[in-house]
């Protein structure tokens, strides 16, 4: 028998972790995003850093506090003492998306900072879930008398004015007006591990595209790929990052790929093109 010792790269790691949605390991799951950037990150270090925040506010409450009392001492201790918020100064730096970044720093984005706020209010045993609302992720929390919706980046309960001011630019870009607007409710599903993932990695992926980093945006991707098997356009971006960075063949099998599932999408010619331009050069 052959025992199997050797350390998994960070990608092997990402795979295991996130391959079944039973349990999904979110915390452990955000925290290795990091390792693309910074190889020699101390992820056990950063999840003991985690345990011992968690030890410290439970600490703070009486074991039968109320749900809306562990709100309250969770903001205080998170916002307030730790001095957690958002990087409104540097909103696009990438290590707004790093959570270790955001350990050391107490700077973040409202999705890596509910990442962590979730964490710790899990362990209060609040019923704390994740919202992809557009343009601005949130929290939700069921309570005795309803739901509370929570901006991470400050704490604040937003009401359902505030919510759908929010929301406004966003129907109006999407032409959602009048009698074609869905419910507010609609846009407050939870969201699951998975999504939350996919949604920080597409952060990054939106970074360094514009940066045109295409090495850090092709590990991006390759992570992409691996959370979302069947995201056909996400194998079609990782092509492209291939194709600028002059690897022609890993560009063609995964745009031969996507063109294989596309169906009714828009950029199939644009897309054809680019295979056949990779062929030529490359004398296939």
């Amino acid at each position: 028998m052959h025992l199997d010792f050797s350390v998994p790269t960070p990608h092997a790691y990402f795979a295991r972790l996130v391959q079944s949605d039973d349990s999904f390991p979110l915390l452990e799951a955000a925290l290795c995003l990091a390792q693309d950037e910074y190889p020699a990150l101390d992820l056990q270090g950063c999840l003991d850093t985690v345990d011992q925040l968690q030890a410290r506010v439970q600490r703070r409450l009486a074991a039968d506090a109320a749900p809306l009392q562990k709100i309250r001492v969770l903001n205080q201790f998170f916002y307030n003492d730790l001095g957690f918020g958002g990087n409104v100064n540097n909103y696009y730096d990438p290590d707004n998306s790093f959570l270790s970044e955001m350990l050391r720093q107490r700077r973040g984005i409202p999705i890596s900072l509910a990442v962590l706020w979730m964490e710790l209010a899990h362990g209060l045993r609040l019923d704390a879930k994740g919202v992809s609302f557009p343009g601005h992720f949130l929290v939700k929390v069921s309570l005795p008398m309803g739901m509370a919706v929570i901006d991470p980046m400050s704490g604040r309960s937003l009401s359902r004015e505030a919510l759908s001011e929010m929301l406004e630019p966003y129907r109006r870009r999407s032409g959602l007006v009048e009698s074609f607007e869905a419910p507010l409710g609609l846009y407050l599903q939870p969201a699951t591990g998975r999504d939350i993932i996919a949604r920080m990695l597409r952060n990054l992926k939106e970074i360094y595209r514009s940066q045109q980093d295409w090495q850090r945006l092709l590990a991006v991707q390759e992570r992409l790929v691996i959370l979302l098997p069947q995201a056909w356009s996400e194998y079609r971006d990782r092509g492209m990052a291939h194709a600028e960075l002059g690897h022609a063949n890993e560009a063609l099998a995964d745009l031969e790929l996507y063109l294989s599932h596309a169906e009714n999408v828009i950029d199939v010619g644009l897309v054809a093109n680019q295979v056949k331009g990779l062929r030529e050069s490359s004398g296939r």
